[in-house]
């Protein structure tokens, strides 16, 4: 009897939210369309076409309401779903508060789960007054839940900053950028606005700024000696005032590429200070006067790297001091004996180094009597105003770890191509980590990358570079990652290096086949495709699922599920895949779903999505789906189960 009352409460329900648009009759596709939205289920239109056309028996073009309805259920009432709802139900009908408890601890690993959050849950999704007010859940509540953002893959404590931002700037890997001012190519595209407020919109923090002379004293933005579009100076700073704290709070430093003049680098400082005005640090914290400071203390500042003269002493005796025509000369020598790639041992190169201390401190100028020194001298003059602005981002050339330790200040980050910071990663780990766990270091993609395309990211994280700047405005796997990492801690743009980066006692080396700590073992049942996005090829393709690990060289896995052919709609797997982990700190997972159009054509991607391993929740969860280009492809997603365990 309460099995029939439940049954005459949902069709009364569904009548009430359909009768009217059948007034008139029969539908067609586009009012089915609307329909599907208006009861909270946003449908592909391209898929309810498909649907549609399966349930219009005479194939005029309409339906009734008996068709619509079996359209409906069609979408809402997957198999997949039922069964689990079925599962956890005396009736197959209904599910009580009770059991909708059982079901949240028991498989979606909710343990302080209670029943005011049931009720909620309830209250929430619960579209049938009837069922809703004795507290219980039909499967149009169930269904409704499940499709929802609280069963989706990644964790929502991950969603807000939750990691402790009080450790030196060092401590965090930074969202960087490359070129930001560039929207295509690095020889002939145009230069944009857009590159700046996309980068910063998606928690980018360490923006680059190629700086030039330009007429009427205007500073300008562009890639230097090539065809790309200008921008003014101004605009940019502007456009980067705007936006900076949009999507988070903390700094964001501006990696200036200076090639001014004195004269309009003057121009430069005085567009920064009137344009950011406080928000712009322009002396050292008294709490910070020699180590850097952290995220927290330098909320909603902005940071200038470039290059400096002098000491944040001198510069904080300058303070309120007028500037203007002063400029001050900034010299750099470069030694170029001894360097990583010459293969000289450490313990030759320490010996090498103290005796050009010795000589430096005795008299700098008999340094280049040391035998096989070969030192190559800059100058080049700097504005005071400008040279004042930068604080705790001082730019300096990297020129061998030995070196850095032995000279390097706190304040001092250097920036390294792609080709030597792999080298040196591979050939000199131990010392790379002592360096990144000590000073900012920055990892830029090299000149030959002229179609703007990126490197991995993940190999620099590894050894711990903070700043591993990509050109965000090329998609692919190495934004994807980008992407992904920095989804982490609200996506604030900072995330913590797990502590086998930040303390050096620990000896951690990424290129290790074993590390000693303690990795996760990890199961994914992909059980279904829901609504995938539709390929330009083909209405009804042939998909397959890829899930790939990225993070230490032996933790990188690719395992995918068979081919489902002509079915883009509702594809089923029901596949379980097994990965160990050996250091989930640094572990990103990537779900691809693609087509399969055969050797010639190679395979086309329909949506993608990546994320940290350990953001991810446990049990029946939802992994949404991203295109190429980053745009959000919801409703298409994955239906997943997922559990873990670590050692």
């Amino acid at each position: 009897m309460e099995s029939q009352l439940h049954e005459l409460a949902e069709a009364r329900w569904f009548l009430s939210k359909v009768q009217d648009d059948f007034r008139g009759g029969k539908i067609n596709v586009e009012i089915t369309h609307k329909l599907l939205e208006k009861l909270d289920f946003p449908c592909h239109f391209a898929h309810v076409k498909h649907i549609f056309k399966e349930h219009d028996r005479q194939s005029q073009g309409r339906i009734t309401i008996e068709e619509f309805r079996a359209i409906y259920r069609c979408i809402v009432h997957r198999e997949e779903i039922t069964e689990i709802f079925n599962t956890y139900t005396e009736n197959r009908k209904i599910l009580s508060e009770n059991s909708l408890i059982e079901f949240l601890t028991q498989e979606q690993y909710e343990m302080e789960i209670d029943h005011s959050d049931s009720e909620e849950i309830i209250n929430k999704y619960e579209p049938i007054a009837e069922v809703k007010g004795e507290r219980q859940m039909s499967i149009e509540g169930f269904a409704r839940y499940m499709f929802s953002s609280e069963c989706l893959l990644f964790k929502e404590n991950c969603k807000t900053v939750y990691q402790d931002m009080n450790h030196p700037l060092s401590d965090y890997f930074i969202s960087s950028s490359h070129n930001t001012y560039l929207i295509s190519d690095q020889i002939l595209g145009p230069s944009d606005i857009w590159g700046y407020v996309s980068a910063l919109v998606k928690g980018c923090r360490c923006l680059e700024i190629d700086c030039w002379d330009g007429s009427q004293n205007e500073p300008i933005v562009y890639h230097g000696y090539t065809f790309t579009s200008k921008l003014l100076f101004k605009t940019v700073v502007q456009a980067i005032n705007k936006y900076a704290f949009v999507t988070s709070d903390y700094p964001v430093v501006l990696s200036l590429e200076n090639h001014c003049s004195p004269g309009q680098q003057e121009v430069m400082a005085s567009i920064l200070q009137n344009t950011f005005g406080d928000f712009l640090l322009s002396d050292m914290l008294e709490e910070f006067p020699d180590t850097l400071p952290s995220p927290e203390a330098l909320k909603f500042k902005i940071l200038v790297k470039n290059r400096k003269v002098g000491t944040l002493s001198e510069t904080h005796e300058r303070i309120g001091t007028d500037k203007s025509g002063q400029v001050l000369e900034w010299k750099e020598v470069i030694y170029e004996d001894g360097d990583e790639d010459s293969g000289m041992d450490p313990e030759t190169w320490d010996d090498f180094l103290s005796r050009i201390k010795e000589e430096k401190e005795a008299d700098p100028s008999t340094l280049s009597g040391v035998t096989g020194v070969k030192k190559r001298k800059r100058k080049m003059k700097i504005a005071m105003a400008l040279s004042d602005l930068v604080i705790y981002t001082k730019a300096e050339k990297f020129q061998n770890f030995q070196y850095s330790r032995l000279y390097q200040q706190f304040n001092e980050t250097s920036s390294i191509g792609e080709s030597r910071a792999r080298k040196l990663s591979k050939l000199r780990v131990h010392e790379f980590i002592f360096h990144t766990a000590a000073f900012i270091t920055r990892v830029y993609p090299k000149m030959m990358r002229a179609d703007s395309s990126n490197f991995n990211p993940q190999e620099f994280w590894n050894v711990g570079c903070q700043m591993v700047a990509l050109n965000f405005q090329t998609p692919g796997l190495p934004m994807d990652l980008q992407n992904g990492k920095f989804l982490d801690n609200g996506g604030s743009g900072y995330i913590l290096k797990p502590d086998i980066l930040r303390d050096t006692t620990l000896g951690f080396n990424p290129n290790e086949p074993e590390y000693d700590g303690h990795p996760i073992t990890l199961t994914i049942r992909i059980i279904s495709g829901i609504q995938l996005p539709v390929s330009s090829s083909s209405s009804t393709p042939d998909v397959v699922v890829i899930i790939e690990v990225y993070g230490v060289p032996n933790d990188h896995v690719k395992q995918q599920t068979r081919v489902v052919k002509n079915n883009a709609f509702s594809p089923k797997w029901n596949e379980t895949f097994t990965f160990i982990i050996q250091v989930p700190e640094l572990a990103l997972i990537r779900f691809v779903v693609e087509t399969q159009q055969g050797l010639l054509a190679g395979n086309e991607l329909l949506g993608q999505y990546t994320l940290p391993v350990l953001c991810m929740n446990k049990g029946y969860r939802r992994v949404p789906l991203f295109s190429k280009s980053g745009a959000n492809l919801e409703p298409s997603s994955l239906f997943t189960y997922v559990w873990y365990f670590r050692e």
